[in-house]
């Protein structure tokens, strides 16, 4: 599992278009959006940087969480 933050994440539509992101790079992620925490933890098999650039070309600014 991987958590990005994700601070230019503002709003339920922010959330919505992130986690359709995921899903576009991977049909049977999970991910679980915490909007308080500008936070998406990502359950999913391929890479993180996938994810992370995923999420980037849908205009947001992930980093990956230590």
């Amino acid at each position: 599992m991987y958590k990005f933050e994700v601070p230019d994440m503002t709003c339920g539509h922010c959330a919505s278009t992130v986690e359709k992101a995921i899903r576009m790079a991977d049909p049977n992620a999970s991910a679980k959006v915490d909007l308080d925490s500008k936070t998406v933890s990502v359950e999913t098999k391929i890479a993180s940087e996938v994810i992370s650039a995923s999420i980037a070309d849908a205009g947001y600014t992930p980093s990956l969480s230590k």
